[in-house]
């Protein structure tokens, strides 16, 4: 007898998972014993679907690294009972998400597909039923008995990204997300079209969760005019450890004297500086411009095409792995998850 495909459905809260009461109109979290009502069509599928709530319910804006470590935790206690999940998470921060689960969950050898939605998914035009069903085809799609996406993804609006390598980038519109610097892992149509070239390849390896994000970082976004005093207030943040700097273009920065004696200060006291680019698309290449030829001489390790979200959370990764200051630059300028192309 063929054991049949299980799937975990995790709800972390968020809009999909919303529902308008009829009497007062307002919305409110579904329970999952009715959601056969809305998507009935889930009894066709051929696998087990089972669910996991979160209590409470978050709102993606109020997700911190502690919930990251527990959605982690949940998947791991879980990971031998179902061949996939599927995380229902608000769309605002989904892509933060998505990158530090791509690198707290080491040896990932099956699909963790992220899936939301614009609409409630009792609302009559909701994105959230396609999405929904989108996402439990991929988690439990396999191939010659392996599945044939196993990584950290998102699925959005028809399309499949690789988690760590989105944005958000539209408030209003159903395709929410944006994946510049990277293909598309699957399309869907009348049928699911993955490019298997692009997609990473499993390695067989025992799961390994790292439980342990070091927050001690912070974005340092520049812009035409910036004063010193807001540079200095940044980089003497308590307990810093790195600051991302949201570079210009290819990633230039201003020339200015005091700008760069402050940035070679924070290098010498062992902060570590990365260089992203503000443009959602590109790369930094250091050196290019003589805007940032001088960043590169003080110490400032370029980030190559790396999204500002999983810049952050690959920060908060390694530095919670406790290795040396040499050790982080040195990572930084490798490609652990696929989260940038070197």
């Amino acid at each position: 007898m063929i054991n049949q495909t299980a799937i975990l459905v995790i709800y972390t809260g968020g809009t999909i998972g919303m529902v308008q009461d009829p009497k007062t109109l307002t919305l409110r979290p579904l329970t999952f014993d009715i959601l056969y009502k809305y998507l009935p069509v889930l009894e066709n599928f051929n696998c087990r679907i089972d669910f996991y709530t979160f209590d409470p319910l978050l709102d993606s804006s109020d997700m911190t690294p502690a919930f990251y470590i527990h959605l982690a935790a949940v998947i791991e206690e879980k990971y031998e009972d179902y061949d996939g999940f599927v995380v229902l998470h608000g769309s605002d921060t989904m892509a933060y998400t998505a990158s530090a689960l791509s690198f707290i969950l080491e040896n990932l050898n099956k699909p963790v597909i992220f899936t939301g939605s614009q609409l409630p998914i009792g609302m009559v035009r909701t994105d959230g039923r396609e999405n929904f069903i989108n996402s439990v085809e991929i988690a439990a799609a396999k191939e010659f008995d392996t599945p044939i996406v196993p990584e950290v993804a998102i699925c959005f609006e028809n399309k499949l990204y690789r988690g760590n390598r989105t944005s958000k980038f539209n408030a209003e519109h159903f395709g929410a997300f944006v994946s510049v610097n990277y293909p598309l892992l699957a399309e869907v149509g009348v049928h699911i079209r993955y490019h298997k070239n692009l997609i990473l390849k499993p390695n067989f390896k025992k799961l390994k969760v790292m439980k342990t994000l070091d927050e001690n970082i912070t974005i340092l976004k520049l812009f035409p005019g910036i004063r010193p005093e807001a540079v200095e207030a940044i980089l003497h943040t308590d307990g810093l450890k790195a600051v991302i700097l949201e570079t210009f273009g290819a990633g230039n920065a201003p020339t200015t004297p005091w700008f760069l004696d402050q940035l070679k200060e924070a290098v010498s006291s062992g902060i570590i500086l990365l260089n992203v680019t503000q443009c959602k698309g590109g790369s930094v290449e250091m050196g290019k411009y003589e805007t940032s030829v001088g960043l590169g001489k003080i110490g400032v390790v370029g980030g190559y095409d790396i999204t500002t979200e999983s810049a952050v959370t690959k920060l908060m990764y390694l530095l919670g792995c406790g290795y040396s200051t040499d050790a982080v630059k040195q990572l930084l300028q490798n490609s652990l998850r696929g989260e940038m192309t070197v």
